[in-house]
């Protein structure tokens, strides 16, 4: 399999429908994936492709000069496992480096929420280095706390 990562660009909703569409257990709330397809449109976005097949992506969102947010980052269920996810982190890490970025952030459910799909994205974060920051108890509602984390991009 041979994995192509495009250069971050805009208006990559529509490719990008189809992968937040097809997980269901983190993007199962209408309101939510439909603000996220809105948000894509105008964030830069990585794109992962299997020849044709647009299978995993990325979308950013910038606060400060020095700090950077990953907003979504999705990848189809098949492609689960096989690098794609610390793919499209390791290229965007690259060149939020070359732009002087020096904090990267996510947010994502907290511990709090015993949901098995949560907890993968929570292990998944931490291997590629990210510390919990904080929670935000009510941030998406109170029965989903938000846990922020954070990496240090800094040499």
């Amino acid at each position: 399999m041979a994995i192509a990562i495009h250069e971050p660009a805009l208006g990559q909703s529509a490719i990008c429908e189809s992968i937040l569409r097809a997980l269901p257990e983190w993007f199962g709330i209408e309101s939510a994936t439909a603000q996220y397809i809105q948000d894509i449109a105008k964030l830069p976005t990585l794109v992962a492709w299997d020849g044709d097949t647009p299978v995993g992506f990325l979308a950013l969102t910038h606060h400060y000069p020095t700090s950077a947010e990953i907003h979504v980052l999705g990848v189809l269920p098949d492609y689960h496992r096989q690098g794609i996810g610390r793919s499209l982190l390791q290229q965007i890490e690259a060149h939020l480096k070359t732009q002087g970025v020096l904090f990267l952030q996510v947010k994502t459910l907290s511990t709090e929420t015993a949901c098995p799909f949560y907890a993968k994205t929570r292990q998944f974060y931490t291997a590629m280095g990210f510390h919990p920051l904080e929670v935000w108890p009510t941030l998406w509602g109170e029965h989903n706390p938000c846990l922020q984390m954070i990496k240090w991009l800094g040499s």
